[in-house]
């Protein structure tokens, strides 16, 4: 059956896919455009399953201050992450996430993207269709019971942060508390730390960096009264290298990050942090 290039056109508008891709659905059904879409969503979903198993540890994160929101889509080359439908996908996404309020992954999947026909898994399996990659959706946050300022950062599209700094002037949209919010996000972003302070540490994390020093310091042969010493001071260093409040802050590293929200009467509430691919190159 011969289809008119007009209408190979309006297909490709439609679905952003390929000429031949878009001429063999029109022909398989008759020149119909909505039974023709409709085969091609279900070619991307059998497409995205055969690609299911891939592994996607690139792709990119995306920050919403003002919604309070960190997104984390993969993929499985930076090329592709940097692409526009890849780009329009996330910010699809994070618009689902924004609208329905979705309690986890699942909830989200079966969502409407962007308020549309389609959901956000059929959304995801078209993209997989259109660039021939896996895509993920890997994990969002929303920070909830927000009452001071969030500051959001992002470094590129690897790294974003959002950070609830709270004071006497939280709330504010504007002034020093929102640069202040700004400069810890960027902060966290540089300095990585696992929790905010010493009462947040987990304690696994802490007892496992324990045992390393207790073995450390028995290597040395050095008496017992000494060698609590040096595990004592080490552990310090540790706890100052790893939290927030003790990093060196990254504007002014001769303060800590607890004296610049001392000067400011603020203090942080809680952080999230999201990394492109952490854990996944190494099998976690």
């Amino acid at each position: 059956m011969e289809i008119a290039t007009a209408k190979v056109k309006e297909l490709r508008a439609r679905t952003g896919a390929g000429i031949m891709d878009c001429k063999r659905a029109l022909q398989e059904t008759e020149g119909d455009l909505d039974r023709a879409m409709q085969a091609m969503r279900v070619a991307g979903k059998t497409q995205a399953e055969r690609r299911a198993g891939r592994i996607a540890a690139e792709g990119a994160v995306l920050v919403r201050a003002e919604g309070h929101l960190l997104l984390e889509v993969n993929c499985e080359t930076d090329f592709v992450a940097r692409s526009p439908d890849f780009q329009r996908f996330m910010e699809g996404v994070a618009d689902s996430i924004l609208a329905a309020a979705p309690a986890d992954l699942a909830a989200l999947n079966e969502a409407p993207f962007r308020n549309g026909d389609l959901s956000v898994e059929e959304a995801r399996c078209e993209l997989v269709s259109k660039i021939g990659e896996n895509v993920t959706i890997r994990r969002f946050f929303r920070m909830s019971e927000v009452c001071g300022q969030v500051g959001g950062y992002q470094h590129g599209n690897r790294i974003g942060v959002l950070v609830d700094v709270r004071g006497a002037a939280s709330g504010s949209a504007s002034g020093k508390m929102t640069e202040l919010a700004r400069d810890i996000a960027m902060h966290i972003c540089w300095g990585r730390p696992v929790c905010v302070g010493e009462r947040d540490m987990p304690a696994e994390l802490l007892e496992r960096e324990r045992k390393i020093l207790v073995e450390q310091a028995e290597q040395s042969g050095k008496p017992a009264p000494i060698m609590e010493k040096i595990i004592a001071g080490r552990l310090q260093k540790f706890l100052q290298e790893v939290t927030l409040l003790g990093q060196g802050f990254v504007k002014d590293p001769e303060r800590s990050v607890a004296a610049v929200l001392d000067e400011a009467a603020a203090t942080v509430h809680s952080f999230a942090r999201y990394e492109v691919g952490e854990g996944l190159k190494n099998g976690d």
